[in-house]
């Protein structure tokens, strides 16, 4: 047990645990300190420490500096001050030479959510910049459909490199150049689509300055609608249904399913669609190969394949374990495949006439879309990609009032789904849809429960065992890229004895992608999440997908059985080696 210690913060009393800093000391005692650098990833046990920013400084008695909150330890006796006017003088002084070396672009605009730096300007009533800086100026990185990088508006705070390196053990990014010259980049500077980034997003999702955002696909997805020529059809993931409410001021895990039926249908999509049909059919074809595998002796582990940035990692880690992935493409590419062929076909429409939008918690989904083997009918599966972000402002700049938005239904055909698909928005999810499918087709006999609840949690790398009549399962699920570098390290060595293993490329699974509200490493944010997702489950009245009936007339009217010829030939994928750079 840590030795305790005891100190004064604006004239009040604390005790902490030895080695708690000054930062966390004071939220204790809800006292509010403005940070840029900082990133605690509990789960993780993550810090950034570079105290590079210096915009959390506070007075420390006997100390002749200013001290960064974040970096420095709480000691016996110590007394801090946190808001006197040399203290808030010191961050607005720091904020300034931040500025000195920023685009001033950001200034001029409108409030940005996506720009913490220019947030606590505001806040601090900073409207002028009282220093010129002198630094290179930088060419855009544009070159990935997924990211797109700014150099000129990095800061150095490291945030995405203690993400990138750390937390995912990428180790695509680095700090580069000295002084008011250094940002932080790829190895030679190279653009993101000649590295093996992943494009999961997590660089993007603590990013302060919006030096890292998504490739905006707003005004092509505006185009296609107001194409007269073309069938545009949406559809939604599972973990946008528990996060879009948060940029419009609602709690996190708050569910707006069917706000989000109804808003997409008022926007003029002629289709309007639930991507958990396509988790249910993921299912169907997952759970077929599992028991298949098992059956047969085939490859053992089954990794489940429906992260596309995951899948990128071991493409380029493990090139020697790519026979033990699913075959399975993910739900997203399956309702594209689906909807140009079999829906297209009861609709009488051409697949060159429609547009396949998709509306995902993942950054990743984009560069998906444009693998040259996804693809269906001659068209790519899926036109194009918005994240949760996008579509939060393309109902703001359609005027369109979300909170007072009625509750509708998802289209037919396309649109009916069970508490299976739902919860593959949370770690552990997927796996325990294939669980609940795999154990009836296994065992003939129906289940009474159709809880897991053993495959849930928010450990970054846990194991369960789940009876299935006479064979007992053994299953692994990690969320995070360096927990599934642990796991696929155990298999290379012949230590994994596991059937299947679930993997998640951002920690909490989608809810957690780099395409949601930003939610700087706040796991509280992603657990409301994932309790949301498990009561939307818990509320539907079909909760194991073989049981969606429009997948069942799916099969009988065009797939045929699960796991056949047609269903290989529209639902599955292959993959290549990629060089590790």
């Amino acid at each position: 047990m840590s030795e305790m210690v005891k100190a004064t913060i604006n004239g009040k009393s604390i005790e902490v645990p030895q080695g708690t800093t000054i930062l966390d000391a004071a939220k204790t005692m809800s006292i509010d300190i403005p940070t840029l650098c900082h990133l605690n990833l509990h789960d993780f046990g993550i810090v950034n420490k570079v105290a590079s920013c210096r915009v959390c400084v506070v007075e420390v008695e006997n100390r002749p500096a200013l001290m960064p909150s974040c970096a420095t330890e709480i000691t016996e006796g110590m007394n801090v001050k946190t808001h006197t006017a040399r203290a808030v003088q010191g961050r607005r002084t720091a904020l300034e030479l931040l500025l000195s070396d920023h685009p001033q672009d950001c200034l001029s605009c409108a409030k940005n959510q996506n720009c913490d730096l220019q947030s606590l300007a505001g806040e601090m009533g900073i409207l002028d910049i009282r220093y010129e800086g002198e630094s290179l100026e930088y060419e855009k990185d544009i070159s990935s459909a997924s990211l797109v990088r700014d150099p000129n508006k990095c800061i150095m705070c490291r945030r995405c490199e203690t993400m990138c390196n750390e937390v995912q053990t990428c180790g695509i990014l680095s700090g580069v150049n000295r002084g008011f010259d250094s940002f932080v980049g790829t190895a030679f500077n190279l653009p993101l689509n000649e590295t093996s980034c992943t494009y999961c997003g997590q660089c993007l999702a603590v990013c302060p300055t919006a030096a890292i955002s998504e490739k905006n696909n707003i005004s092509e997805v505006w185009n296609s609608l107001l194409d007269p020529t073309k069938h545009v059809v949406v559809q939604v993931a599972p973990a946008i249904r528990v996060a879009i409410g948060e940029e419009f001021g609602m709690e996190p895990g708050t569910l707006v399913t069917g706000q989000l039926a109804a808003g997409l249908r008022t926007m003029g999509f002629d289709g309007v669609f639930d991507t958990d049909f396509a988790a249910d059919l993921t299912i169907m074809e997952e759970a077929s190969e599992l028991v298949h595998r098992i059956q047969s002796g085939g490859p053992l582990p089954m990794l489940t394949s429906c992260c596309p940035a995951w899948v990128r990692f071991i493409e380029a880690n493990y090139p020697d374990l790519l026979d033990i992935p699913s075959t399975c493409r993910s739900p997203q590419i399956m309702f594209g495949a689906i909807a140009k062929t079999y829906y297209a076909k009861k609709k009488n429409i051409k697949p060159e006439n429609m547009t396949v939008i998709s509306v995902m918690p993942c950054v990743a989904k984009k560069t998906e879309a444009e693998r040259p083997e996804l693809v269906s009918a001659g068209e790519s599966d899926v036109d194009f990609v918005l994240t949760t972000r996008e579509l939060a402002q393309m109902f703001k700049i359609a005027g369109i009032n979300f909170t007072e938005l009625p509750e509708e239904d998802f289209d037919d055909v396309l649109g009916a789904s069970t508490g299976a698909a739902v919860i593959f928005g949370a770690t552990g999810g997927v796996i325990e849809a294939a669980t609940r499918t795999a154990y009836e087709w296994i065992t003939g006999e129906e289940l009474e429960k159709v809880d897991f609840q053993q495959l849930r949690g928010m450990e970054g790398i846990r194991s369960a065992s789940v009876d299935i009549g006479d064979l007992t399962l053994n299953i692994g699920i990690a969320h995070g890229l360096g927990n599934a570098r642990k796991l696929l390290d155990d298999i290379r060595a012949g230590k994994s004895n596991f059937h299947a293993i679930e993997i998640m490329a951002c920690p909490g699974g989608c809810i957690g992608g780099g395409g949601q509200p930003y939610h700087h490493g706040d796991s509280e944010i992603i657990k409301k999440r994932a309790e949301a997702i498990y009561r939307e489950d818990a509320g539907k009245k079909i909760r194991s997908s073989h049981k969606n009936p429009q997948i069942v007339a799916l099969y009988d009217e065009y797939l045929g059985k699960p796991y056949g010829e047609k269903a290989h030939k529209l639902l599955h994928t292959t993959y290549k080696k990629r060089d590790k750079i």
